[in-house]
C-alpha cells in the first residue's frame, strides 16, 4: 500500500529516534511512530488540523515535503475505542496512547484507524471525465507504524508544496 507524510522539507521522512514530540498513538520517549495517510488529501489535513490552520490566506504560505511512502501490506489492528476519542482533540491522546501500548504490546507493528484530521467521507480524490471531478467520497484511514522503520521506501512526491485550499473545508479542527 502507499501512504503519505507531510514532513518539514530540512528533515527525512521518518523518525529515528525516541525524541519525536508526543502524539495521538504515543507518549513521550515511545517513538518514533510513524503518521501516515491512506491520501494526500488526509496528510494535508492532519498537518493542518496540527498547526491550528483555519485560514484559507494561510493555506499557500505552507511550504512542506510531501512523502509517497511504501508501506507493508499487512493487517493492522484497528483501535477498540470510541470515535470520540479516535478523532478528539488533544486531550483524548491519553487514551489513544494506552491503546496503541496495548496494540504494541501484543507484538503488532502498527494500527490503523479513521483520519483524526478529516470528516467522514472527506478523503475525496478526483477523476478526469470531460475535465476535473471530485471522485467518490471515502473515509480517510491514518496507518501508525511503531519503531524504527529503515524498511520503509519512500519518494518525494514535493519538495515544499501546501494543500489545496478545499481541503481545508474538509478538516474536523479542533475548535469545530
Amino acid at each position: 500500500m502507499i501512504a503519505y507524510r507531510h514532513v518539514d522539507p530540512r528533515w527525512p521522512f521518518l523518525w529515528e529516534d525516541p525524541s519525536q514530540p508526543p502524539g495521538r498513538w504515543h507518549g513521550p520517549g515511545e517513538g518514533p511512530v510513524h503518521y501516515l495517510s491512506d491520501t494526500p488529501d488526509g496528510a494535508w489535513a492532519e498537518f493542518l488540523r496540527h498547526e491550528e490552520i483555519t485560514d484559507p490566506e494561510d493555506v499557500p504560505t505552507i511550504r512542506r515535503g510531501m512523502w509517497a511512502v511504501e508501506v507493508p501490506d499487512e493487517t493492522y489492528p484497528e483501535p477498540a475505542l470510541a470515535e470520540e476519542l479516535l478523532t478528539g482533540p488533544p486531550e483524548s491522546y491519553p487514551a489513544c496512547q494506552d491503546e496503541a501500548r496495548r496494540i504494541r504490546g501484543g507484538g503488532a507493528p502498527g494500527l490503523v484507524a479513521p483520519s483524526a484530521a478529516l470528516w467522514p467521507g472527506g478523503a475525496t480524490g478526483w477523476r478526469v471525465d470531460r475535465g476535473l471531478m471530485p471522485g467518490p467520497s471515502r473515509d480517510g484511514r491514518t496507518v501508525a507504524l511503531f519503531g524504527r522503520r529503515p524498511d520503509l521506501v519512500g519518494w518525494a512526491a514535493a519538495a515544499e508544496g501546501h494543500p489545496g485550499e478545499d481541503v481545508l473545508r474538509r478538516v474536523r479542527h479542533f475548535t469545530a
